[in-house]
């Protein structure tokens, strides 16, 4: 990005990762931030070095979207902020425990981080940008949701990204804002690491640097496309996943023993 097209942006999951990169490239395209993250610490500091580098205004929203008050206050900081035009929501896990296992809550807690955030943080976020006919919206899913290999939970909760992006982008067409559903696949930030996945058992070959995933998902903006799926191998699989001619030979291999037992290295 050369030139600065959106005013001010909030994004969530922003100490780390994605948000994390989506901060510091908007930035350098002069948009003003609201970074929302549980971390604190990590917030002060990328706020600071991003208003000192670059000149624009930072502010900070400490917030647990798994927690109802949190959630419900940021809300009205969206439905407070006029000159909001770019909401990512990037916020989000990939969970340590199978479905049948969760005896802590954990799929609770990613509907209410993936799903719940999501539709309030958008709801509150459309009114202004349609008076205004500009504006545009980010859902991070991920290519886990047209996969039968990512976890039941993790893997539902991002079909709803993409299906909730596909739909709203419909229901808004004619309005000036746009909807994205970005669909990266193996990407290198600290959320496989928090999962507890093992990356050294996946080839280099299949990762994506950070920064080029986020420069891919900005620069889609600018077209019409809703999905957007970073890198020639991730479309690859995700259409394979897809594909009526080899849907059932993928939902075939997800329940062989040896394919599973491999997709759990990878956890």
């Amino acid at each position: 990005m050369k030139k600065q097209f959106y005013q001010k942006a909030l994004i969530t999951g922003a100490s780390a990762g994605l948000g994390e990169e989506y901060a510091r490239q908007l930035a350098d395209a002069g948009t003003n931030l609201i970074l929302v993250a549980r971390r604190k610490d990590r917030l002060e500091k990328l706020a600071l070095e991003l208003s000192q580098k670059y000149g624009v205004s930072v502010e900070i929203f400490t917030a647990d979207l798994s927690r109802d008050y949190d959630l419900s206050s940021l809300v009205e900081k969206i439905r407070q902020t006029e000159d909001l035009d770019l909401l990512i929501n990037n916020a989000g896990f990939a969970g340590k425990s199978k479905f049948y296992r969760d005896e802590t809550g954990e799929a609770e807690q990613m509907i209410k981080v993936h799903v719940i955030a999501t539709v309030l943080l958008t709801r509150a976020a459309l009114p202004a940008m349609l008076k205004r006919n500009r504006g545009a919206i980010i859902n991070v899913a991920s290519v886990a949701a047209f996969s039968p290999f990512s976890g039941a939970m993790y893997s539902s909760t991002k079909a709803f990204l993409v299906m909730l992006s596909v739909n709203l982008q419909n229901e808004l067409l004619g309005q000036g804002i746009k909807i994205q559903a970005l669909c990266p696949g193996l990407t290198h930030t600290e959320f496989h690491q928090a999962a507890g996945m093992n990356k050294e058992t996946i080839p280099e070959f299949l990762w994506m640097r950070a920064d080029r995933v986020v420069r891919i998902s900005l620069r889609a903006l600018r077209g019409t496309k809703v999905i957007v799926i970073p890198g020639c191998r991730n479309r690859i699989i995700s259409f394979l996943m897809r594909h009526p001619l080899t849907f059932n030979l993928v939902q075939w291999l997800s329940r062989r023993s040896k394919v599973r037992k491999m997709a759990a290295m990878k956890q």
